[in-house]
């Protein structure tokens, strides 16, 4: 029997700051597909933390990459990778008929509880980020783990799904075996789950400190609803970047990896 808890497969890049593996995670009797991102220059025997990045509707692991530097050059080992079902595109497992906002939140779960086992991690210093619907599955799992989770980062957060898809859809009986969404198509599972998911009410369990960065012309989640989230949160901060819609430009990307910098320098200086 084999006890392969960490699968490195074969090296990606080493650029500047960066080193890339390819890297498989355990799920039960699966695995998740992924790309962790080394600090340089680390010490043998070294802990460090690790952020853990969660990608939105029908996205990959690449999205995780915008961040890689920033997070490498803070100490950080960082980890992207695919939510089974989360895509067409996802080397996972692309069955997106399969797709669960429950599941990924326990993918991501899992993929907590397998850092928190590596002795190189400092299990006291771990951090999710999540766009759109990966914020919200972070959201979700960090009011789950709580002080398992050092610090929660969203990035245009979707905490609008429940809503959008309960007025879509008012009754069970009016959901549709398949749903496509932008092409994508959603078995009926993903719609009854979120008719029972209450965000604010469920993501206020988590305590640590939490940045939300989102723009003001996003036309698929309202910034009202990151505006309300800090309400919710004990100990939040809302960055607000001009002219942003859902998805950052590359020099917005830039700023955005600015107040995800600045954050954990401040947490850390507490």
């Amino acid at each position: 029997m084999k006890k392969i808890f960490l699968v490195v497969m074969m090296l990606l890049c080493v650029t500047g700051l960066t080193a890339q593996q390819e890297l498989s995670v355990p799920n039960g009797k699966t695995s998740i597909y992924g790309i962790t991102s080394l600090p340089k220059d680390l010490q043998k025997g070294q802990k460090r933390g690790v952020a853990i990045i969660s990608h939105g509707f029908n996205g990959t692991h690449h999205f995780g990459q915008d961040y890689f530097r920033t997070l490498n050059a803070l100490g950080y080992q960082v980890y992207a990778f695919d939510f089974p079902c989360g895509s067409i595109h996802s080397r996972t497992d692309n069955n997106t008929m399969n797709m669960s906002i429950v599941d990924e939140k326990e993918s991501l779960k899992a993929v907590v509880q397998f850092f928190r086992k590596q002795k190189e991690i400092d299990k006291h210093n771990i951090i999710l980020i999540g766009e759109s619907q990966g914020g919200l599955v972070s959201a979700l799992a960090a009011a789950e783990l709580k002080k398992q989770i050092h610090a929660l980062i969203l990035i245009y957060p979707a905490l609008c799904i429940p809503d959008n898809w309960n007025n879509h859809y008012p009754t069970v009986a009016s959901i549709p075996d398949t749903t496509r969404v932008w092409g994508v198509p959603l078995g009926k599972r993903f719609f009854l789950e979120t008719r029972h998911i209450q965000p604010y009410e469920t993501i206020s369990a988590y305590k640590g400190p939490v940045l939300i960065v989102h723009g003001d012309k996003d036309n698929i989640v309202p910034l009202s609803y990151s505006e309300k989230s800090t309400e919710v949160y004990k100990n939040a901060a809302l960055k607000v970047i001009p002219n942003a819609g859902h998805g950052f430009s590359p020099e917005q990307r830039e700023v955005s990896n600015r107040y995800v910098h600045d954050f954990l320098v401040g947490i850390h200086s507490l």
